[in-house]
């Protein structure tokens, strides 16, 4: 036992005196218990708080942002909005003030002024065949009374030229691009009819006895010429298209026959199976083919000893078809 404050002693062994003035009080120091990695203060501070404290106010001013995220997505949304009023209404405004152009295509034009110039090549052609007309009807009258020999030759040369309208029966040769070409088709150039072609059938019916020969009403004659311009085909420089139809006046029955002997059967079969281009022979009881416009000479001079001329091919008046002699001695023409 302890007093008290008279001198007894307390449970603890002080007195209250001591207990006043703190002595035998226990030390902070001594009322804590030390922990043993007390002088480890960094380390600790490491793995207690291992953010940093400026990164910690960093989390925290973004936290905050995205709680007024939505505020700055409908500034967002109204910046978006204006600018596309402002671009349309400047769309407009250049619309507005920009002069009216024709509306027209350059393709449109183009059509246009091709098919009026196709009419004006119609009505010149048209007024040539008539101005052809009325020579020929001249010429006939002009050698009527002089010599009627001189009139019939004349007529002769004329059929030869293909400067005189003809009708008689025959044969049709047609000549067809294939449906892939007539489709524009990729790759299907091949399968179109070409110059070559029509040059080798025309050349084939010539030497079967042909008197005439028209390809699409073209007439053909000494000058003309079968010719392409791209895909074009051009006769006597006019272009016709598929269907090429080759009317031919002639016996029927000799010229198949000798077309049938000829290299250019070979080659109707290679265009039918190899190339699909439809090919149809077909007899003609009367055709009518058009004169072509005569063209008129300006080196032509008569030769004093009125030589002979080449010999005439088929087709041609007098020629027998094995000697190839020709018509009796005329003048010739340079």
């Amino acid at each position: 036992m302890t007093r008290t404050n008279d001198g007894a002693r307390t449970p603890g062994g002080a007195s209250a005196q001591d207990d006043a003035r703190g002595i035998g009080a226990p030390t902070p120091a001594a009322a804590r218990p030390r922990r043993p990695d007390e002088s480890m203060s960094l380390l600790r501070e490491v793995l207690d708080n291992p953010l940093d404290a400026g990164y910690r106010q960093w989390a925290e001013r973004a936290k905050g942002s995205q709680q007024s995220a939505p505020s700055s997505g409908w500034r967002r949304v109204a910046v978006v909005a204006a600018c596309a009023v402002i671009g349309a209404g400047a769309v407009w405004s250049a619309r507005e003030l920009r002069p009216q152009v024709q509306t027209d295509s350059a393709r449109s034009l183009l059509v246009e002024e091709i098919g009026q110039r196709r009419a004006e090549g119609d009505a010149l052609s048209a007024e040539n065949d008539r101005a052809l007309a009325e020579v020929e009807r001249l010429q006939r009258d002009a050698l009527a009374g002089v010599d009627e020999a001189v009139l019939e030759h004349a007529e002769e040369l004329g059929i030869v030229s293909g400067q005189t309208p003809v009708h008689g029966e025959g044969i049709v040769v047609e000549l067809t691009d294939s449906a892939a070409a007539q489709r524009d088709e990729p790759g299907s150039d091949d399968q179109r009819v070409k110059d070559i072609d029509l040059q080798v059938v025309v050349n084939a019916l010539w030497a079967s006895g042909a008197e005439a020969i028209a390809i699409n009403g073209q007439r053909l004659g000494m000058t003309s010429a079968v010719r392409m311009a791209g895909q074009a085909v051009l006769v006597n420089l006019e272009p016709i298209v598929s269907p090429y139809r080759i009317e031919v006046i002639g016996d029927p029955n000799a010229l198949q026959t000798k077309l049938s002997r000829t290299s250019a059967a070979t080659h109707l079969s290679v265009l039918r199976e190899t190339y699909d281009i439809s090919v149809e022979i077909r007899r003609a009881k009367d055709l009518e083919l058009a004169g072509r416009q005569a063209r008129s000479l300006h080196a032509a001079v008569p030769v004093e000893d009125r030589a002979k001329v080449a010999p005439a091919g088929p087709g041609v008046p007098g020629f027998d078809g094995e000697h190839g002699t020709g018509p009796a001695p005329q003048e010739e023409v340079s």
